[in-house]
């Protein structure tokens, strides 16, 4: 008689959850395990690209491809479903889609914006989240300019962009609506002086992960193209008028205007995540060394639900794509080991080096140590980008999506 698969689910197909199917595809026969994937939608996006859908300077579609088209359905199968309740002692997982049990669990369900408690904020303010809420912004900032251009009583606030948060998504954001807004002037006949975006950070320092000259590269680059900074301004609230935030020492409250007020500072995982497991904060589980969970060696958090800490540190690694594809690629690999009765390995990270864009063709960044800035940075996005394509979806994907 014939040994039962093993079942193995894996919930979300952001990079951390693709990147563990496309390689346990890879890695093993058809009757050696039954692999599930479940993701809310039928598509994956590039969410380090979502700032530039958000803002207009790419397509949506662009950043988007079918998950069809980066499974072996002979040995995945895709369930499209949003998960509703992880029981992890029962080990099902229930979803919109039905109920699924498993063998051995993956949960790398993403992230969700964080507002930190500020009043207002998810009310009033647009969120840098999904493809949904990118085409949303998007279409919003032409709108503004549409309406401006149109109306006899004009209102400037129309032209007003406030950008709270001046950390890796508030710069990028802010990049690409340099290269936008003079694009929308241009289109609807608006003199570009009107144009007045803010961006308002709560913290001393902007970018803390790069260096004083590649951040005042980025801040001279960014002002010399219109963009204001309100450094050390934290923002107390969000209201149909635009940002509330403390100035000065004594802390008095000012009102900041503009009909586009967008949220850029600040990611947490996925909300399931707070029922599902004890000792969540913000959507994230410390792992133990192998990227599974204490007390479940059948049970890996990766990606943004991950609060990773390297042996010998105190700090979790930040949650980027570079880790999450590195967290899928080592999970696929454990699930093998565990699947041939054998111990898992613990998980190393290999720091390649981080690219911040600012708009299409410049940017700041540190690639294997060395301080990089300009077009060469601007560059090495672009072959980032290109190697997760090909890493997730092959060549094939990689040149239909105009990669190469």
């Amino acid at each position: 008689m014939a040994q039962e698969r093993k079942k193995v689910v894996v919930l979300g197909a952001g990079y951390a959850g693709l990147q563990t199917v496309t390689k346990l595809q890879k890695q093993l026969p058809k009757d050696e395990a039954e692999i599930t994937l479940i993701n809310k939608n039928d598509y994956h996006y590039e969410s380090t690209l979502l700032h530039e859908a958000s803002v207009g300077t790419r397509s949506y579609e662009d950043i988007i491809y079918p998950i069809s088209s980066a499974i072996n359905e002979d040995k995945v199968n895709f369930i499209k479903g949003e998960v509703t309740k992880i029981d992890r002692n029962a080990k099902k997982v229930e979803t919109d889609a039905g109920v699924f049990n498993f063998d051995i669990l993956v949960v790398a369900l993403g992230f969700e914006p964080e507002t930190f408690g500020i009043d207002g904020m998810k009310d009033y303010a647009f969120q840098i989240e999904n493809i949904l809420t990118a085409r949303k912004l998007s279409r919003h900032i032409e709108d503004k300019f549409a309406n401006y251009a149109a109306s006899k009583d004009k209102d400037d606030k129309d032209l007003a962009i406030l950008v709270g948060g001046a950390g890796f998504t508030g710069i990028e954001f802010l990049g690409e609506l340099t290269e936008r807004v003079p694009e929308l002037c241009n289109k609807y006949g608006v003199d570009p002086n009107k144009v007045k975006i803010t961006c308002v950070e709560a913290m001393s320092k902007i970018l803390p992960q790069f260096s004083e000259e590649l951040v005042n590269y980025a801040v001279n680059y960014l002002e010399e193209r219109g963009i204001e900074f309100r450094i050390g301004t934290p923002i107390t609230a969000t209201n149909e008028k635009g940002f509330v935030v403390k100035v000065g020492d004594d802390e008095k409250e000012e009102q900041l205007e503009a009909n586009t007020t967008v949220w850029a500072a600040g990611v947490r995982g996925n909300h399931i995540m707070d029922d599902a497991f004890e000792g969540v904060k913000r959507g994230r589980i410390i792992n133990s060394q192998d990227l599974t969970i204490d007390g479940y060696d059948d049970i890996f958090v990766i990606g943004d639900c991950s609060a990773f800490i390297p042996e010998g540190e105190e700090r979790p690694l930040p949650t980027t794509a570079q880790i999450a594809m590195q967290q899928g690629e080592h999970t696929a690999k454990n699930i093998e080991l565990l699947l041939h009765g054998q111990p898992t390995v613990p998980f190393n990270f290999v720091n390649r080096g981080t690219v911040c864009s600012l708009g299409q063709h410049d940017g700041i960044g540190t690639v294997y140590g060395k301080d990089i800035k300009g077009k060469k940075a601007s560059f090495l996005k672009k072959v980032i980008d290109t190697r997760s394509i090909f890493k997730l979806g092959g060549i094939g994907l990689a040149y239909k999506k105009g990669k190469f």
